[in-house]
């Protein structure tokens, strides 16, 4: 008597990638709600058991707002333009905060996951890529908290504000590319936890956040344009305030040399993210 076997109705083939450029961009999509689950994680998780809640997302910028007021633009006169110093300082705070919270938590995103990688199969992208989409939410109370400074200080927005969602993009590609980078050698170097702290702090110095570009001599700001966030930095001033920004110029030529050099990142972060990720779950 011939017995009855279940009939294998789907079949789920893991393979290595092959070539230095077989990114698998096509499994994303297929655990799409695997991202999505761990981008709405990220965001239960950052505020459980706090009493403030989401309240700490609008003191962080609202705190070094009133410092770099009084250091800055008090103390030290830096200029701003027709613009109050605070919405001056806000209005590149915001963008920045960002892109060094998505960098900050992409690169640890593996190690904090540790579990998960070593345990279940599913494109190991998803896990920095989710960190920098959960920082979305922050950014819009954020970017709430900038519309009532611009009410108070009364300063009306131009058309350029369209102009907006292609600096927070940039500002992702960024920060997507370093994490790519910095997770994977996160995995294996541990010192990449201490390190990172130490190159946000440098990098925001080196972009215009507290300054205007101006304060640079003219002859070396062509350097400012190997820094893809002074572009986003840039961007969101001369959108939000250019009329009122007696220097403001659109980021043109900045911007496209900027974007060029996040999209090379990019690509090459994920290619290494990909050759070193069949070696996580072992190493990590």
């Amino acid at each position: 008597m011939a017995e009855n076997f279940p009939t294998i109705k789907h079949q789920t083939i893991i393979q290595p990638s092959k070539g230095w450029f077989s990114l698998q961009l096509g499994a994303l999509w297929q655990y799409r709600e695997l991202l999505y689950f761990l981008v709405w994680r990220d965001i239960k998780v950052r505020y459980k058991q706090t009493a403030l809640g989401v309240t700490w997302v609008i003191l962080q910028p609202i705190v070094s707002m009133v410092v770099f007021t009084f250091l800055f633009g008090n103390l030290l006169g830096v200029p701003s333009g027709d613009v109050p110093y605070p919405i001056f300082s806000f209005a590149a705070l915001l963008p920045w905060n960002y892109f060094a919270s998505s960098l900050n938590k992409s690169s640890t995103s593996l190690v904090m996951n540790t579990n998960l990688v070593t345990k279940v199969y599913f494109p190991r992208m998803v896990i920095p890529i989710s960190s920098v989409l959960s920082g979305l939410i922050d950014f819009g109370f954020g970017f709430l908290v900038l519309i009532g400074l611009m009410i108070y200080f009364r300063i009306t927005p131009s058309w350029t504000t369209i102009f907006l969602p292609a600096f927070l993009f940039l500002a992702m590609l960024t920060a997507l590319g370093f994490g790519f980078w910095l997770s994977a050698l996160n995995v294996r170097y541990r010192d990449i936890n201490y390190l990172v702290p130490y190159i946000i702090q440098i990098w925001m110095y080196i972009t215009p956040v507290i300054y205007s570009v101006t304060l640079i001599p003219e002859q070396y700001r062509f350097l400012l344009a190997l820094n893809p966030m002074t572009a986003v930095v840039g961007g969101f001033r001369w959108a939000l305030l250019g009329p009122y920004l007696s220097d403001a110029q659109a980021p043109g030529g900045i911007l496209l040399f900027s974007f060029l050099i996040s999209i090379l990142v990019l690509i090459s972060g994920a290619v290494f993210f990909r050759r070193t990720e069949r070696t996580f779950a072992d190493v990590i």
